[in-house]
């Protein structure tokens, strides 16, 4: 059970980090009026000094790895060949690189900051027909009206294996970007910060609010379980299914257990009557074979743990990767690759302990009951 819970827990850790750490973030800083429509016209920074004090003040939260800016737009690519609309993502690469996997490239590097290159998903490139060093057109709705365009060019493909990122995502210099739909160099769209335990980002997230309100400052702080709430009923219905498993697994294990300790009281009937004719009390039979029983939980614990320790650190330290054999597949908006790898499930580790225990002396009652209501007289004369 704990290693199959483990196995589990591996997977869903890995689909949420994959969901998390892709785009969305942990953690998202942003105007109050920003979401839903991410309306270009709702950004932080009011004076220069804005978005390095807030990153300052989201990184000295103690669950907070690190934070990035970011700026988005909408816009049409052209090779020349084929146009496609994208949604044009301008980054810090610098720290871009310490929030989000989208940052990695499968081939090339992250444009410069201050540069007109850009980083394009595969799937696009191949719509393109563009491969890297060629020239691209951008152009895109400005904050003013006006309509931005300019030569960029492509110097990094990025596959994050979700056809919808893949086909319309391109990365750009935030100052860049900036410059092309008409902000403001203070002016960004939003902070994403990283922390090191997904399940942690309510409580940072709070922390954050908290802080970032006392300094005067009017955003709204997210965390994952709200922008995401698909992929945190996925995982909470995943853990669910998990107590469900161990309670079916358990039940049925009591039956085994009864049917040992059945078979064990009576090869002993003979035993137990002679105590009985001996003056021993039938309370003191049952205790005899609970405590039996007992002992043999604790022995089948020990086994347990020497058995399932090993796999659960060699497996979370030395995940078997089988995605060359199987690939990966998509679930509710992430990418997954069939990684065996464990997280240590310490809560269910305890709760096995324990039901483990709790079964062989549940399913050693009834036959401690039997052994002590045996008749002495009968059973020493054989009838």
């Amino acid at each position: 059970m704990v290693v199959m819970i483990g196995l589990a827990n591996g997977m869903i850790s890995q689909m949420i980090n994959n969901g998390t750490g892709l785009v969305t973030g942990q953690i998202q800083i942003h105007s109050p009026q920003y979401l839903p429509d991410r309306s270009v016209y709702e950004t932080l920074g009011s004076h220069p000094n804005d978005v390095e004090s807030l990153l300052g003040i989201i990184e000295r939260d103690p669950a907070v790895i690190a934070a990035a800016p970011r700026v988005f737009g909408g816009g049409l690519v052209s090779s020349g060949a084929a146009t496609f609309p994208a949604i044009l993502m301008g980054i810090d690469p610098a720290r871009e690189v310490e929030v989000s996997r989208i940052a990695v490239m499968k081939e090339g590097r992250l444009p410069l900051t201050g540069s007109n290159e850009i980083a394009l998903g595969s799937t696009l490139m191949d719509w393109l027909e563009t491969n890297l060093n060629d020239e691209l057109v951008l152009v895109a709705p400005a904050a003013d009206g006006s309509l931005g365009n300019d030569l960029f060019t492509v110097v990094g493909i990025m596959e994050s294996g979700i056809p919808e990122i893949d086909g319309s995502y391109v990365l750009l210099p935030i100052d860049v970007l900036q410059s092309l739909i008409a902000l403001q160099p203070m002016r960004i769209h939003e902070i994403v910060a990283h922390i090191d335990d997904p399940w942690d980002a309510q409580l940072a997230t709070d922390r954050i609010s908290i802080e970032l309100q006392r300094d005067g400052y009017a955003v709204d702080v997210a965390a994952w379980t709200s922008l995401r709430p698909e992929l945190r009923e996925y995982a909470q219905l995943a853990s669910g299914t998990q107590w469900i498993l161990a309670v079916i697994v358990f039940s049925m294990a009591i039956f085994g257990v009864a049917n040992t300790m059945i078979m064990a009281t009576f090869e002993r009937r003979r035993e137990f009557a002679l105590m009985l004719a001996l003056g021993a009390a039938p309370s003191g039979i049952i205790r005899s074979v609970l405590s039996e029983a007992f002992a043999l939980g604790l022995l089948s614990l020990a086994a347990g743990v020497v058995l399932t320790f090993p796999i659960l650190v060699w497996w979370h330290h030395f995940p078997l990767d089988l995605s060359a054999v199987f690939g990966g597949f998509e679930i509710v908006g992430t990418f997954v690759k069939p990684v065996l790898k464990t997280e240590y499930p310490w809560a269910m580790i305890f709760f096995t302990a324990f039901a483990l225990l709790l079964t062989v002396v549940t399913a050693a009652l009834y036959p401690a009951v039997r052994a002590a209501r045996l008749a002495p007289a009968d059973v020493l004369t054989g009838r």
